[in-house]
């Protein structure tokens, strides 16, 4: 093992990795400044852990990212609703969170924060473009059940859809 951790190129791997892990990241929590702070975060922990340092780096950067953002995206849900109990006044509306695409994208923030980490973890890293092999090596997946399991993940997504918002207007 203290071979290979000798022999893992950190540099290389950082700057072939750290914009799209910052991209999925950004894609979670809504705000590219945190998204970067976290991805930063995720590789700090990859510099200290070695014994993931090798051919499964990318997966274990993938999975720590995720999990980051989606522990990011909790802790805001909770930080919310104990502002709310407080009483605390509820900010003025940005423009952007009038934009219906905006609101909708808060709306699937609001589903991932409590699906299934596995399931979390495989919609976003599916809707970030990754294969199904990668995704397998991502998340220690037999490839043969990718497909299963994202089927899975989106259908429980569409059921706290409809039990957090019902239907969507216009049959959709």
């Amino acid at each position: 093992m203290e071979i290979q951790a000798d022999s893992f190129d950190f540099e290389a791997f950082f700057h072939a990795h750290y914009e799209r892990i910052a991209r999925v990241i950004a894609r979670v929590v809504g705000d590219h400044g945190r998204a970067e702070d976290l991805a930063a975060e995720a590789f700090w922990k990859l510099w200290r852990t070695p014994q993931a340092h090798g051919e499964n780096a990318g997966g274990w950067i993938y999975r720590t990212a995720v999990r980051l953002a989606l522990n990011e995206l909790r802790s805001g849900r909770r930080r919310l609703r104990y502002e709310s109990l407080a009483g605390a006044p509820p900010g003025l509306p940005t423009p952007e969170e009038v934009h219906a695409a905006a609101e909708e994208r808060e709306q699937v923030r609001q589903i991932l924060a409590v699906l299934r980490d596995r399931q979390a973890e495989l919609l976003i890293l599916r809707s970030s473009g990754l294969s199904y092999d990668e995704l397998s090596a991502a998340l220690g997946l037999n490839p043969a059940s990718v497909g299963s399991l994202i089927a899975r993940a989106q259908q429980a997504f569409r059921k706290e859809y409809v039990k957090l918002y019902g239907t969507r207007r216009n049959g959709r």
